[in-house]
């Protein structure tokens, strides 16, 4: 049995909280391989790097996909799968780590030190993520990294980011877990055979066009998403529409 979630958000305190609760849930369930697919404009460096770990101590084999964009700490969740899968179209972004400070901020010498010792600290536990992959030098990972390099899928696969390139990601009736941009979380099992269900009811259209019962869908109702800034910049909204059912 596999675990599946979808991870469409950025990566702020709520949202990975969601995953993680998330992770934790399949674990518990007894799963022979999770798999993690993202879609990410990166965030909080803190959380990014607690899911990588807690991804790479997984029981289990651990399989991550990027299906649309994975840029900054979200590359380095991205990481975590002993199995990396990038759909055809899509893009990785790798840069540098970057420190926001409110206006009325204020720092004596050493404490504004203390802040560039984390900063250092977090540029190179991602610089060494990224080369432990790859298995690319650290300071090849770091060049990259200062240049704020884009990826394509077959860029990352020739860098060793990527091992597999492909388009269709998850089999009917997977058990899906789904994390959106606002934290909401919601459960799907996408049905088994309904391609072939649907065929059936056009079938039977065809054959009895009077009496055929009309197909019915069943929606389920995606929560509405918002924008907001994180660490890494600001990130656009999106708006996710009823996942649908059976036939239409």
């Amino acid at each position: 049995m596999d675990g599946w979630i979808r991870f469409m958000a950025p990566v702020i305190d709520t949202t990975a909280d969601a995953l993680i609760r998330a992770i934790d849930q399949k674990l518990s369930k007894g799963i022979d391989r999770l798999h993690v697919m993202l879609s990410s404009p990166g965030g909080s460096v803190f959380h990014g790097l607690s899911i990588h770990n807690l991804l790479r101590a997984s029981p289990v084999p651990v399989t991550t996909y990027n299906f649309g964009s994975v840029d900054s700490i979200g590359v380095v969740i991205f990481c975590a799968g002993s199995t990396r899968i990038c759909v055809p179209h899509a893009r990785f972004l790798v840069h540098g780590v970057s420190m926001g400070l409110s206006a009325n901020s204020s720092f004596n010498e050493q404490e504004l030190e203390e802040k560039l010792k984390l900063l250092r600290s977090d540029y190179r536990n991602i610089a060494r993520v990224i080369a432990d992959t790859t298995g690319k030098p650290e300071e090849n990972v770091v060049e990259k990294m200062n240049d704020r390099t884009t990826l394509t899928p077959e860029s990352a696969l020739e860098y060793g980011l990527v091992t597999e390139i492909k388009s269709q990601l998850f089999p009917e009736g997977s058990d899906m877990t789904m994390i959106y941009e606002n934290g909401a979380v919601q459960e799907l099992t996408l049905a088994p055979k309904q391609m072939t269900l649907s065929s059936a009811i056009f079938q039977q259209a065809i054959a009895s066009p009077m009496n055929s019962p009309s197909p019915q869908a069943v929606s389920s109702p995606a929560p509405q998403s918002c924008s907001s800034p994180v660490e890494t910049g600001t990130f656009f909204s999106w708006t996710t529409g009823s996942l649908r059912l059976g036939g239409s």
